[in-house]
Formats: C-alpha cells, structure tokens, sequence
C-alpha cells in the first residue's frame, strides 16, 4: 500500500476545484481498505472515500486526512430464474459496467448510461436518472466497518434507500467503506422508457427500442445537455445536477402553484416526477432568474442545463459554493422552497 502526502484532489474531481488531501491511497482489495482505515485511525486523523470524483465539491482547504481511493475492480454474473446477478467491485468505471449489463441484454440499469462516477458511489447516494435508481436493482452489498474493521453484508432492505439517500450517506455516514456491490437484472427484460426524453426520442423511429437503444439514446440526450463526460466540452466541467429535485408536501405544491399563478406561470407536470410529488428544481432555478449560461466571474451554469454548477476556468471552491448560496437563496425568496444540494461537500 503506497501512502503519499500532499496529493492534489481537483483533477480527481470532475468540477475540479479545490485543495489537496495530506494523505491519499489507493486501495485495490480489502486489506488495503484496511490498512488505510488503521493509518488514519494510527495518525488520528479523519477519513474520506474517494469514488470516481463525479459528484464532490473539495473545499479549498483541502482534506486534513486521509482520502482512500477505493479500486477495487471485478465483474462477475451469474443467473437463475430470469434474473442475472451481477457482483461488481467498487472501484470499476459505472457506465462500463452498464455498457456490459446491456451486452448481456440485461435490463434496469440502461437508463443510468453515462453517469459518470464508480460502481461503490451508486448505493451510497442511491443515483437515479431517466425513471430508474439504482435502489430497484441493489440487491446486496458488501462493506467493511470503519469501527471493527469486519467486513459485514448488506441486504437491500439493510441500505435504507430514499431519494437520493440511503443509510450510507445519513444515519450511518462515514461508517462503512463499500468493496462490492450485487446488481439483480431482469434478463431478456424490456428497457425502460418512463421518461419524456427516452419517450421523444423515440417516438418517430419506427422499431421498438432496445436495451442497447435506450442506452444510446440516454448518452445522446446526457450529451445534448453536457451531463455526458466530452473532452472539449467546457459546460461538462461540472458536478452534474446540483440540486435535487424538491419532494413537496401537498400544502407546498399548492402554494408553489399559486404563487406561479400570481406571475401567470405553470408549474410543468412530469409524469416521473409527479409520481414521487416532486418537482422540477431546474424549473424553479430558471424562473428565479438564472437561465442557463448564467455567469459569475469564473463559474457559471451550464449552457445546457441549468442544474449544473460550471468551472469555466480557474474557478474556487469558494466561487462554487457562493453561487450556490445565491440560488438558494433567490429560490427560496421568490417560491419558499429551500432548494437541497446534491453533491458532497468535503472539507467544508
């Protein structure tokens, strides 16, 4: 196990900002997840466990600690009654392992094409997208416990998935340390087309589409709103959506929709959305006077969409978060809905 000091974390992130960690390993099996939990616990020192960098803000003081980088890789599948199983390290590239799910024409995670990001972070922040979360088709983990350093299972039922959410990220945060993760496939299942896009993008195309289709139509439609990783691509330089989409209580959804009616708008009804009484949180940002494009010195959003927090170049943790603060804060004033980050926030 290699220790090193200082280690820059910015171009570890996809948004690339912020400072360096004091210490970083990278630990390719168990024992290295081990030992790299004794060394911070030896140096007294905090830990934090880095995935593929796709949905972090570092702050720009760094990471006092230790960052584990966990790369542990390995795909293996099996099936049984018309389901496939497929037991995945953490550390493997998410969208290469949806690209094999989709070669073995195994069905419930092509929607989720594209995401990047690592297979250990897909159950911690229960990553959803296009009608489907990783939630459905979880169905067991393995982690060792930071405490014990045991290695312990566990169920679907065990993860507490909420949206966005699951035990891993609140009531047992900094806990465990995810190794490998068991997918349960529907094989030979049909692909999902519950989103408008997917329905859209299909619907003048002549042939029901395949797994493999919807797996390209979703990078396509990720790709039209940068949310594809594209080299050149300045509006890619980002943590994807920054905000989550509000869950609204029936007493807020009535409120958000008169206050839309006093400024002769609509709030847009989603299928997708209304199912689960949410509403769209990039709706609320554009109709509180953030358009997409929006500048702010060396941050801005996304040309493309207007959930994304954009570096455009030399950009600050600091500069992140102080746009952030003022979406919040206008969407707040003009709808009366506190609008929820949804990337993590290290060091802050």
């Amino acid at each position: 196990m290699l220790i090193q000091e200082n280690v820059a974390l910015a171009p570890r992130t996809t948004l690339q900002v912020g400072g360096p960690a004091r210490y970083f390993i990278e630990a390719s099996d168990a024992g290295d997840v081990r030992a790299g939990i004794e060394f911070a616990r030896a140096n007294n020192v905090p830990l934090f466990v880095l995935g593929g960098g796709s949905n972090i803000v570092v702050s720009d003081r760094g990471w006092p600690g230790v960052v584990l980088k966990v790369g542990i890789l390995g795909i293996n599948h099996r099936h049984g009654h018309g389901t496939a199983y497929f037991e995945v390290g953490a550390g493997e590239d998410w969208d290469g392992f949806v690209a094999a799910t989709v070669i073995h024409n195994c069905a419930g995670i092509e929607c989720l094409s594209g995401i990047p990001g690592s297979v250990g972070g897909t159950p911690v922040q229960n990553v959803g997208a296009y009608g489907q979360e990783v939630s459905e088709t979880v169905d067991s983990l393995a982690a060792i416990d930071v405490a014990t350093g045991q290695e312990v299972e566990f169920d679907r039922d065990d993860c507490g998935f909420g949206y966005r959410t699951s035990v891993f990220n609140t009531s047992a945060r900094g806990k465990y340390v995810i190794l490998r993760v068991t997918y349960a496939l529907r094989h030979n299942g049909p692909p999902s087309l519950a989103y408008a896009d997917i329905k859209k993008y299909f619907a003048n195309r002549g042939q029901p589409p395949t797994l493999a289709g919807v797996r390209e139509a979703v990078r396509q439609i990720r790709a039209s709103k940068s949310m594809l990783l594209t080299p050149g691509d300045e509006d890619c330089r980002s943590a994807g959506s920054f905000f989550k989409n509000p869950v609204l209580s029936a007493a807020q959804s009535d409120e958000l929709k008169q206050r839309a009616a006093v400024r002769n708008l609509e709030v847009p009804s989603y299928p997708a959305l209304e199912a689960q009484a949410k509403v769209s949180a990039a709706w609320l940002v554009e109709h509180s006077g953030f358009s997409k494009g929006y500048p702010r010195g060396r941050v801005g959003l996304s040309r493309k969409h207007a959930l994304a927090i954009v570096n455009r170049g030399g950009a600050t943790a600091g500069d992140v978060v102080a746009l952030k603060d003022e979406i919040q804060r206008r969407v707040e004033e003009e709808w009366g809905i506190l609008l929820e980050p949804e990337p993590v926030m290290v060091g802050f």
